[in-house]
């Protein structure tokens, strides 16, 4: 069946839930999980179905301009720095209290609402008691204690990652070869859009090897670990060089367009705005796949007979820790470079 929520892939029973809800939808909803497996996608097609007069058909007026992200009813609000600000929160709530501009509906997404820090309580009041013609739909990575109160106050939907089979599955369906697939879903951490990048990624391997053969360079000093946190943060770097590819191409047609036909406010801002956020959250990504490849050496050391894993044990409690600081924004280097500093130094198999 062809309607809104044809373009959330990999997430059946996260449709199933906002199609039952967009029927009698209540004032705000959580989708909790991370961006990469759908909630972005399912939002947008959420915010269709309550504004479409027939649910949600994908086809009429509201839906295209839903799905295009260009409906006058359905906005989005995503932080610009690394937290959300008291300004963003008063322009959220003024938006909140006004009237529809064309039906009898709004629909408010607030993306990336795991940075939504101190600024929560300005929030309590207008996400708990809206007007009746407006709708909340939050979402975020994870629900961190400050965001605790606003998440009780609405349904909470949680979001699984796409199993790494529905990964490959999409993956062979859209044209990609079997082998770079099968690479591409192992590596992507259950997010679709990361799967789809990296299949374009050249140096997808060399970062797992990179990563993978940390243990064995670790000699407890921490001039090795200095010299190997550098190597891993410059190919963080160099993992974002498709995504950036495909940014320029996105700013170029922009552009094209904008020559043929004359429109004014062409939205560039937002796209680079958009774009930031994105290499942002690629980064994050690409640390986090960094750290749970690292995390299966310490694994499959456990199996081990002869494994001490007393310090096996230590260093994956180190790497999920680290990997959970990922969200509060650390400074990079300090974080590797911590990390690795509490790894026991040679192989962990030893």
């Amino acid at each position: 069946m062809s309607d809104a929520f044809s373009g959330v892939r990999g997430q059946p029973q996260l449709v199933g839930q906002l199609r039952a809800a967009s029927v009698e939808p209540v004032h705000a909803y959580l989708l909790a999980g991370p961006a990469g497996a759908g909630t972005a996608a399912a939002a947008v097609a959420f915010a269709a179905a309550l504004l479409c007069p027939e649910g949600g058909c994908g086809t009429c007026r509201d839906c295209r301009l839903a799905l295009a992200g260009e409906h006058p009813d359905a906005m989005t609000f995503v932080p610009e720095g690394a937290f959300l600000r008291i300004t963003d929160a008063e322009e959220i709530s003024r938006v909140a209290v006004r009237s529809p501009i064309e039906g009898r509906r709004k629909v408010l997404v607030l993306a990336d609402f795991h940075r939504v820090q101190r600024v929560g309580p300005a929030l309590l009041k207008t996400i708990e008691e809206p007007p009746e013609s407006t709708v909340f739909v939050v979402l975020a990575d994870t629900v961190p204690p400050e965001l605790v109160t606003i998440a009780s106050r609405c349904v909470r939907i949680d979001v699984a990652p796409v199993p790494r089979s529905t990964l490959l599955d999409l993956l062979l369906e859209e044209g990609v070869e079997e082998a770079r697939a099968t690479t591409a879903a192992a590596a992507a951490g259950g997010s679709l859009d990361r799967a789809r990048l990296l299949v374009s990624d050249p140096g997808l391997a060399r970062r797992r090897e990179a990563w993978a053969g940390v243990p064995e360079r670790l000699d407890g000093s921490g001039a090795v670990v200095a010299v190997v946190v550098a190597e891993l943060l410059e190919l963080v770097e160099e993992a974002a060089e498709p995504l950036r590819r495909a940014q320029a191409e996105e700013v170029a047609a922009l552009e094209e367009r904008v020559t043929a036909t004359g429109e004014r406010g062409s939205g560039r801002g937002r796209v680079e705005a958009s774009q930031r956020r994105a290499l942002r959250r690629h980064r994050t990504e690409e640390l986090r796949f960094g750290m749970a490849t690292l995390a299966d050496r310490y694994r499959e050391a456990l199996a081990g007979p002869e494994t001490d894993s007393r310090p096996v044990i230590a260093g994956l409690d180190a790497i999920t820790a680290a990997s959970a600081a990922l969200l509060r924004n650390p400074n990079e280097t300090l974080l590797l470079q911590g990390l690795l500093l509490r790894l026991p130094a040679g192989s962990p198999s030893r």
